[in-house]
């Protein structure tokens, strides 16, 4: 099963890669900076947020940003704020955005949580084996976002939209892997990756 995960996911960054080129290396920064301005109302200055349930952009894959963008675009991804947003953008203003955002640093305060949640969530997220798709510190990679340092709240709605499957899953792993997560599973979770520094 996971093996067919692995290969969807391979075959969408495939399609990705040709739908959207030059993530990383075209992509003009500075252009990408002036178009996300609407951005910082609400994922903050810089791509950081202050708002709990909105993610910080910053630091985040290129990669992943543009591909966010594009299901929104497309309709795959729905948000009363993103959609009307991503619904104008070109593949290029796509591209400009993912690179200004993949390019701020994430600074953040230090959160406070229940060390016993944290260390349950640390827990879960090595039996879950989360750094094999979002990279060893869960830094992210590719289309997969970083989650060291996410927005607790959003962490957690993320994870029960997955859960319900209401969450858009590109191949589902996801899904699967929140599927048996319960309510206090999730907690931990977000408590642990949100204090990932």
């Amino acid at each position: 099963m996971i093996y067919v995960h692995r290969l969807i996911a391979r075959a969408a960054a495939a399609v990705l890669a040709v739908a959207l080129p030059g993530v990383a290396i075209a992509a003009d920064a500075a252009a990408g900076m002036q178009k996300a301005q609407v951005c910082i109302a609400c994922h903050g200055p810089e791509g950081v947020s202050a708002t709990p349930a909105i993610p910080s952009l910053a630091g985040q894959p290129a990669q992943f940003i543009a591909t966010q963008l594009l299901m929104f675009r497309e309709g795959k991804r729905k948000d009363p704020q993103m959609s009307p947003f991503a619904a104008n953008l070109t593949n290029t203003d796509l591209n400009n955005i993912a690179a200004y955002f993949t390019a701020q640093k994430l600074t953040l305060p230090a959160v406070t949580a229940d060390a016993a949640a944290a260390q349950t969530g640390a827990n879960l997220a090595r039996q879950l084996n989360c750094v094999q798709c979002h990279g060893p510190a869960l830094l992210g990679q590719q289309h997969i976002p970083r989650l060291a340092g996410q927005q607790r709240e959003y962490l957690r709605t993320q994870l029960r939209g997955f859960k319900a499957s209401t969450r858009f899953d590109m191949d589902g792993q996801m899904t699967s892997a929140a599927q048996p997560l319960s309510d206090a599973d999730i907690e931990s979770l977000a408590a642990y990756l949100a204090n990932l520094r």
